[in-house]
């Protein structure tokens, strides 16, 4: 087996001889969009590192295991009032999505997991992974990291701490960014999450909802008008490259279970 990990580093006779019925291919998703003030927009470089890191240790397993080219642009969401943010509209994520599913089921490369790094992303994997299972047996996981994150969170750092850190533009993506690329975050630009945001008189409880009478009421607002500092709900400086060095490995040892008992092993019909 070759030592080369991504499909793009490997020539067209290596993408012959490897990619064959039994490789597992990881699709890794992410966005580009306002992550808080003091950290870089794209977290689709975290979700092509974490991808990185599952095919490298299942390696070690002999698990036959590739990336694919990360898709940096995250479906549209209220995240499109980021400054300098790129997103795609949800046809669009759709159609890419459904051209890269072809290409590589076309060519017997049926054993695919995403990596996705946006919730933006999911209604999109929703749609195309249900739409290739009934179009051609094809059972495609994905595996959301920050949504898995939140639930790790509470072992690693304690409920309390974890309850304070977690959030938009804080942990998990900014603790795995001090773990992975800590010269891109500007640690002096930290600071506790603005809170008391509110439109046409209306109390903001989150990125797309305002409170009244107790209950979270779903409104057409954008991320900058519930937050001026990227950070919501959280306390970036909670975060540290140690808490992202143990949720990486936590990812990746979930990752790497989930490729040898139920991937590699072959889930399409």
């Amino acid at each position: 087996m070759t030592d080369k990990i991504r499909i793009a580093h490997l020539t067209s006779q290596e993408a012959r001889e490897e990619l064959t019925s039994d490789a597992v291919v990881l699709l890794p998703m992410g966005s580009l969009e306002d992550q808080g003030i003091h950290a870089p927009m794209g977290d689709y470089m975290a979700a092509e590192i974490m991808a990185d890191e599952m095919a490298k240790a299942a390696r070690t397993e002999g698990l036959k295991v590739f990336t694919a080219p990360v898709i940096p642009f995250g479906g549209k969401d209220y995240f499109e009032s980021s400054h300098g943010g790129i997103s795609i509209s949800h046809t669009t994520l759709v159609a890419i999505l459904d051209d890269m599913f072809a290409c590589l089921e076309r060519h017997g490369i049926k054993k695919l997991m995403i990596v996705n790094g946006h919730g933006g992303n999911v209604p999109a994997i929703t749609e195309v992974a249900l739409r290739w299972r009934q179009k051609a047996g094809l059972f495609v996981p994905s595996l959301y990291l920050w949504k898995v994150s939140y639930g790790l969170l509470p072992e690693i750092v304690g409920k309390e701490t974890a309850a304070r850190s977690s959030g938009h533009g804080g942990d998990p993506l900014t603790s795995i960014g001090l773990h992975f690329y800590p010269d891109l975050l500007r640690p002096d630009l930290m600071r506790p999450a603005p809170t008391g945001a509110s439109v046409k008189g209306m109390a903001v409880s989150g990125f797309s909802s305002i409170s009244y009478a107790g209950a979270d009421i779903q409104v057409p607002i954008e991320a900058i008008e519930a937050t001026t500092t990227g950070a919501y709900g959280c306390d970036p400086q909670l975060a540290s490259a140690a808490t992202g060095k143990a949720l990486a490995d936590k990812l990746v040892a979930i990752g790497v279970g989930l490729i040898r008992d139920h991937v590699a092993p072959g889930l399409h019909d």
